[in-house]
């Protein structure tokens, strides 16, 4: 079957199910994001009635594409890890200190598909620790369902795009997230930057498909870079905490 006739076979399916495809052609030119692999965790999640209408992209990334969707009214991010494309060697280097994924096997689909499944935990532990993160909702292979950040289908803007009245306090308000995911989630974010924080009245922390539990060989050394990122994005605007004494403070230790 070609792809076109694929996606014929798609669209009429799921508009059998009463989902509705709001952006098609968008869609249809990710050949890449599309692929059967993809199609078929859709299918399933439009079986389970967890995605009532598709959109458009939000945001395009190295490992993943995101899209707008809806699930009865209420809008949600549909993230699609690219099975073929994506950064396999460094996903592996991430999975291979956490004892949660450590019977994972190596090939590329159960690679991205664990990574999937760890966004999803790592999330769902973040949000019960009172970690402002999009609500994880489900996922099936390569794709996660999560809240929308956003309004009118468009996504809250990165930290460095926003516009912010007082860095400051928004500056502190992160490192306090940081302390409740390191001492209540017991995770490390381990990509933290002005690129994976969006901001809207507050600050809100994504894309935890990399962030490790504190077991992970390289948990400190990760720590230690989430903050000198933080530190070296609002130096610019505020005044910041010596790295230091806010590892010091985190971990309990004089060491960095």
């Amino acid at each position: 079957m070609s792809r076109n006739e694929e996606f014929e076979r798609f669209d009429r399916e799921i508009a059998e199910m009463g989902v509705k495809i709001k952006d098609a052609d968008s869609l249809k030119v990710r050949d890449d994001v599309f692929d059967e692999v993809t199609l078929i965790a859709l299918y399933k999640l439009v079986h389970r009635k967890l995605i009532s209408a598709i959109g458009g992209p939000i945001s395009t990334g190295k490992e993943a594409n995101v899209f707008y969707g809806e699930r009865d009214g209420q809008g949600i991010a549909i993230k699609i890890y690219r099975i073929q494309t994506g950064n396999f060697k460094a996903m592996t280097d991430y999975l291979a200190g956490d004892r949660r994924f450590s019977s994972v096997r190596g090939t590329r689909k159960g690679i991205i598909f664990a990574w999937t499944k760890k966004e999803f935990s790592n999330l769902a532990r973040a949000h019960e620790a009172g970690v402002p993160t999009p609500e994880p909702l489900a996922f099936d292979r390569n794709i996660l369902l999560m809240e929308f950040l956003g309004e009118d289908e468009i996504p809250y803007p990165q930290l460095r795009n926003a516009e912010v009245g007082d860095y400051g306090a928004v500056y502190n308000e992160i490192l306090g997230y940081v302390d409740r995911l390191y001492r209540e989630a017991r995770l490390v974010h381990a990509d933290l930057s002005e690129y994976n924080i969006l901001y809207h009245v507050k600050p809100y922390l994504i894309d935890m498909g990399q962030a490790v539990t504190l077991d992970h060989p390289q948990a400190h050394t990760f720590l230690v870079r989430d903050i000198r990122n933080l530190n070296r994005y609002f130096s610019r605007y505020c005044d910041v905490r010596d790295e230091g004494e806010i590892i010091a403070t985190l971990v309990g230790r004089e060491e960095v």
